[in-house]
This record gives structure tokens, C-alpha cells and sequence, in this order.
């Protein structure tokens, strides 16, 4: 995703083009990992599933170590991408909880619903490229720790704190939100 993604930052592309990649990057992943690992790419989701006992917590360290040296590695070739929020400190903080919030809503949603493999990549895919595209322009629109560690890290960009708390709170408080009625 942050070589991907951050890629598209970094050859100059438009907010368009930038967030359609990242969408396509989780879809990706998810096609290719989801029936190894569960494509775990995002800490924020893993924690909250690790929280709803979706995911074993013994696992948990390691895949947010992966998730991490993962985001790092690439943001080491690409060299570019760091997230920045260009609103105030309180309203960065709300988007980045809702829209992660929104972002689980949405994988929890297709896990319930027990989508295929394409429809579970395709949903949450589009949903990160949406979320991407209508608030990237506020707070870059992380949604994962991971996705902005390494980017962060790697040009001297702070708000780390930001980027790795608010997308946990988002992620693990969608976990209370209930499961829609069948109709």
C-alpha cells in the first residue's frame, strides 16, 4: 500500500488518481493475502479485531511488527508520501477516528455478510479510495498507522501520534456499533 500509494504521491499525481491507488492497493492486497493471513495490512484493524476476538491476541505483536517494517520498507524506496494534517489538531483527530471508524464499519460489514473474497477486496478497497478522496485534503487520510509510520519516519514528518492513536480508537469503537438487521 505506502509503495503503491505513496508512489502515486511521490510521481506528482492528482488527489484522484492518488486515492484510486490507494484503493487499489488494499484491493490487491487483500486479494493476495487475505487467504494466507487475513490481509492484515492496517494495525488499527488488527488490534480491532484482536479486541472483538476476531484475531488471536498472540498474533497480534507480530503482525503489527510486519505491518510497520512493511510500511517503513517501502517509504525507504519511495521516499515520499508523509502524512501531514492540514486542518486544526482537534479536527484531524475527529476525522482520522471517524473515517478509520468508518473503515472497519465497512470491513465488519462484508465479514458479516460473508462477501467472497473479489466483493470483500472490492468494498473495502473502494471505501479506502472514497474515505481517501473526500477527506485526504484534511488530514491525508491515514487510516493506518502503518501507512503513515514509515512515510513519516523516513522524511522527518512528526504527528505520529495522531496517526497511530486516532486510527485505533476509530477501528476498535466500530466494534460497538451493531451488526445491521436483515431485511
Amino acid at each position: 500500500m505506502v509503495l503503491l500509494g505513496c508512489g502515486s504521491v511521490a510521481l506528482g499525481w492528482n488527489s484522484l488518481a492518488v486515492s484510486l491507488t490507494f484503493g487499489f492497493a488494499v484491493f490487491t492486497a487483500i486479494m493476495i493475502f487475505q487467504p494466507i493471513s487475513g490481509a492484515h495490512i492496517n494495525p488499527a484493524v488488527s488490534i480491532a479485531f484482536a479486541a472483538n476476538g476476531d484475531l488471536e491476541r498472540e498474533a497480534l505483536p507480530g503482525y503489527i511488527i510486519a505491518q510497520c517494517f512493511g510500511g517503513w520498507l517501502a517509504a525507504m524506496i519511495v521516499v515520499s508520501g508523509a502524512t501531514s494534517p492540514a486542518v486544526g489538531y482537534a479536527q484531524s483527530w475527529g476525522i482520522e477516528i471517524a473515517i478509520t471508524l468508518l473503515l472497519m464499519y465497512s470491513i465488519h460489514v462484508l465479514v458479516r455478510k460473508e462477501a467472497n473474497l473479489f466483493a470483500l477486496a472490492f468494498g473495502v478497497g473502494l471505501m479506502v479510495a472514497i474515505l481517501a478522496f473526500c477527506f485526504g485534503g484534511f488530514t491525508g487520510a491515514s487510516m493506518n498507522p502503518a501507512r503513515t509510520l514509515g512515510p513519516n519516519i523516513v522524511t522527518g514528518e512528526g504527528n505520529l501520534i495522531l496517526y497511530i492513536v486516532a486510527p485505533v480508537i476509530g477501528a476498535v469503537l466500530a466494534n460497538f456499533i451493531p451488526e445491521p438487521l436483515d431485511e
